[in-house]
């Protein structure tokens, strides 16, 4: 079967609040296998009015939360306006993940907020947003959604590991099928902590390899009933803010030290991720923010088995490629073809999901 070529743009908003990621993009399939082409990439940072609200808005009342919804479909439909017409771009569709507000499919429930109604309007393109509601209404996590991509887009790679707001992986199984799960937070709570030394983050884990390890927050850490909890599970913004958080800073330590710290339980999740290796020389593909913590790859290299070969991609691939693989599934929808796995979710069947506006 011949599939179209398209030009599809990718929004994602991210736990870690660096900003709105904008990557265009062109998909098509050749010899079986499905390639795709980043044309133009950007993100836009939000201002300090725009951060307080998205980081709140889990607190405020029904009206804010609606009328914020529509309020950043606007704000981004607007954005991705600016940025077709500065590049110059035809796009065929837009594919937006919105902003995780809510995430608890334990109780049924997901939401990302972001109006697809409001892009739509601003733009005049086909959108295709709330990709993650149906998985759970089927019993899912309804996340991670990116290893469908991983499969296909990035298959020269044994592994995925996308260090984001929270950290996940995605790699098949013996039996050749895709899992994927989240592994722990990362940048969400390495920012949260840049932020006491008035910084947005700790730019190449400076602060962190300045600091040293604390061991009793590291056994806390390492205790926690998340990391013995067997898959598919998922982490959302509530359960950092709940638990991990408040057990960082009951600790009257420098921040340098709980950075250290929090780089080093990272790691070490990860690398229990890893272990066993079935076999030698697999490839390990890292991207997301992290990917940019000179210390926490350092750290990686030393602990992670031998035999595990680290693959660090080009910075726009890095920095770009949650959006890259959001605008896949959004290309993937408009086919009318899976982009949702049940291996990965642990949902009732595999779907095809995303609302659809035209």
């Amino acid at each position: 079967m011949k599939y179209p070529e398209k030009v599809v743009i990718g929004l994602m908003s991210g736990t870690s609040l660096d900003g709105l990621d904008i990557a265009a993009c062109l998909f098509s399939r050749q010899n079986e296998l499905w390639k795709f082409q980043l044309l133009k990439a950007e993100t836009i940072e939000y201002d300090s009015s725009l951060k307080n609200k998205l980081s709140s808005l889990m607190t405020a009342n029904a009206l804010e939360y609606v009328q914020t919804d529509f309020e950043f479909g606007y704000y981004m439909g607007d954005q991705v306006r600016k940025f077709i017409d500065t590049n110059k771009l035809q796009a065929d569709l837009i594919a937006s993940h919105g902003h995780t507000i809510f995430h608890q499919p334990q109780l049924g429930y997901t939401s990302q907020i972001g109006q697809g109604a409001c892009i739509a309007a601003r733009t005049g393109l086909p959108v295709v947003y709330d990709f993650r509601s149906l998985d759970v209404a089927l019993n899912g996590q309804g996340a991670p959604l990116v290893p469908i991509g991983d499969q296909l887009l990035f298959s020269d790679f044994d592994y995925c590991l996308n260090l984001g707001g929270i950290a996940n992986i995605s790699f098949d199984n013996a039996s050749g099928e895709r899992i994927a799960f989240d592994i722990c937070p990362v940048n969400m709570v390495l920012n949260e902590l840049a932020g006491i030394l008035n910084k947005p983050y700790d730019e190449n884990g400076a602060a962190a390899a300045s600091g040293k390890l604390h061991s009793e927050l590291f056994q806390k850490l390492e205790s926690l009933d998340f990391y013995y909890q067997s898959g598919p599970k998922s982490l959302g913004r509530e359960w950092v803010e709940k638990t991990v958080l408040p057990l960082i800073h009951q600790y009257d330590i420098p921040v340098p030290d709980k950075l250290h710290t929090f780089c080093l339980h990272i790691a070490g999740q990860i690398a229990r991720t890893l272990s066993p290796v079935p076999d030698k020389n697999r490839k390990l593909l890292i991207t997301g923010g992290g990917a940019f913590n000179t210390f926490l790859i350092d750290t990686f290299r030393k602990i992670f088995p031998a035999e595990i070969k680290l693959h660090i991609p080009d910075k726009p691939v890095i920095a770009y490629k949650e959006a890259i693989i959001f605008a896949f599934l959004g290309y993937l929808r408009s086919l009318g073809l899976t982009n949702c796995l049940s291996t990965v979710t642990g949902a009732g069947r595999n779907s095809c999901s995303g609302a659809m506006l035209l």
